[in-house]
């Protein structure tokens, strides 16, 4: 019976040593409640540079100002004198062929004067002779430079040159210096003279310019 008591006492200390000891590992082991409040602030922080900037941004880019349109043609007209290169043609007999359609995508850049094969092709201006040349779809033609050294007068199709004419020689406005006809793709007995005009800035790249129509300057001459 004496040892009753001392058992008692003991099995309690343990009973509470035990409780103690799940109470501790209860509290050691219980999650944090900071880390479910952390996963939740990365989604909110990630959108903040999102796509609702960009449309702000396009929209504040100024707008490139349109390139105004030139007429060139008009610059040229009371200031280049020229006269119809086909002999005998009138100004009333001229049909403006400048934006007509062309193979390959192209616009015409030029007129087209009508004229018996042979009938003589006239230097429209006075200037300087820079190229004689054979090509695939302008035949036979010539490249001329005005005395002023801006434009370049090229004509195509021709029949052939005028005796004596070569690259370098100097001509005078209304000189012979070739002959209409239908070399090149103008077409099996479609004679007419090919004319265009070019502005350039360098007459050693004659093949290069602003393409200038030569209808209303054409249509401005006194014969």
């Amino acid at each position: 019976m004496g040892m009753r008591p001392a058992f008692l006492r003991v099995l309690i200390c343990v009973i509470w040593i035990v409780i103690i000891g799940l109470v501790w590992l209860a509290l050691t082991q219980r999650p944090l409640p900071q880390q479910p409040l952390q996963t939740q602030i990365t989604p909110i922080e990630l959108p903040t540079p999102g796509p609702a900037a960009t449309p702000v941004a396009a929209a504040a880019a100024p707008e490139s100002a349109p390139t105004p349109a030139t007429d060139s043609t008009a610059n040229f007209v009371g200031q280049v004198e020229l006269i119809i290169p086909v002999a005998g043609v009138r100004p009333d007999q001229l049909i403006d062929t400048y934006d007509d359609a062309r193979s390959e995508g192209r616009l015409h850049d030029a007129i087209d004067i009508m004229a018996p094969a042979g009938t003589p092709v006239l230097a429209a201006t006075p200037g300087k002779i820079l190229r004689l040349f054979h090509s695939d779809k302008g035949g036979i033609t010539i490249y001329q430079l005005s005395a002023d050294e801006k434009t370049v007068y090229y004509y195509a199709h021709l029949q052939g040159y005028a005796p004596g004419l070569s690259e370098g020689n100097v001509v005078r406005r209304g000189d012979v210096i070739a002959y209409v006809g239908d070399t090149g793709n103008a077409g099996v007995g479609n004679y007419h003279l090919h004319f265009s005009i070019t502005a350039v800035s360098d007459p050693k790249r004659y093949w290069e310019g602003t393409n200038i129509n030569p209808y209303p300057l054409l249509r401005s001459t006194v014969r």
